[in-house]
């Protein structure tokens, strides 16, 4: 069962209400806006899973993320045009292979956004 629009609205503005705080704070506090391609629950777990490997099949990160078929497609895919992940498709027989790779631009992307996430909770638990 979907959420109420207004609830759902309600808890993003409450998510971005700690930034907005740390913006007006002296520059030491600032904290830029997170990465919204990586921000994503099922894309950050994509991309988590992929650091920890060399490369993982589209079954096997389905199953690792709890993903469906067409969620994991989706996300991919956006993370693919973002220049994160690799796929590579190919086919064994006639089955077809799907393999994701973690691009060196993704991990940056992903060791800025741990850090990004690392400076908000010292900010936090500093004020």
């Amino acid at each position: 069962m979907a959420k109420p629009a207004a609830a759902h609205g309600k808890r993003a503005r409450v998510e971005r209400e700690p930034l907005r705080e740390l913006k007006g704070k002296s520059e030491a506090a600032h904290v830029p806006d997170l990465d919204k391609v990586i921000h994503e629950r099922l894309r950050l777990a994509i991309v988590s899973a992929l650091a920890a490997t060399d490369t993982l099949g589209f079954n096997e990160l389905k199953s690792l993320i709890g993903a469906t078929d067409g969620n994991l497609s989706v996300h991919a895919r956006k993370l693919e045009e973002a220049g994160y992940i690799s796929c590579a498709k190919r086919f064994e027989g006639r089955v077809p292979k799907t393999e994701f790779r973690l691009t060196a631009v993704g991990r940056r992307a992903l060791e800025r956004y741990i850090d990004h996430m690392e400076a908000l909770i010292r900010a936090v638990r500093e004020h």
